[in-house]
């Protein structure tokens, strides 16, 4: 398709780079307060009673699929594309680019 792949990485156990998390988790955590979670049948109805008063609300999904970790990627991959790393938090992000064959 001749697309370039643009990656950008959360640091491993650091979510203060994800601004939603910042502005929704305050409000989950206040509808929380005070109950231990014995299951997800007592956690998923507080979670979705949140709201703000300028009109956030929660849906709350439960994934209950099995994600394949460590997974390579084709072959051919890195032969056909180039990665490039950004300037800003090249660590964290970067760009497979299809060569022009």
């Amino acid at each position: 398709m001749g697309l370039d792949l643009r990656i950008a990485h959360d640091p491993p156990s650091c979510s203060k780079h994800n601004p939603i998390e910042h502005r929704l988790f305050p409000h989950i955590t206040r509808a929380c307060q005070g109950v231990v979670f014995h299951s997800l049948d007592i956690a998923k109805p507080l979670m979705e009673r949140t709201k703000t008063a300028t009109g956030l609300t929660v849906n709350v999904a439960i994934l209950t699929g099995v994600y394949v970790t460590r997974k390579k990627c084709a072959a051919d991959f890195l032969a056909n594309m180039k990665i490039v790393f950004d300037d800003v938090l090249p660590r964290w992000n970067d760009r497979a680019i299809p060569q022009v064959v």
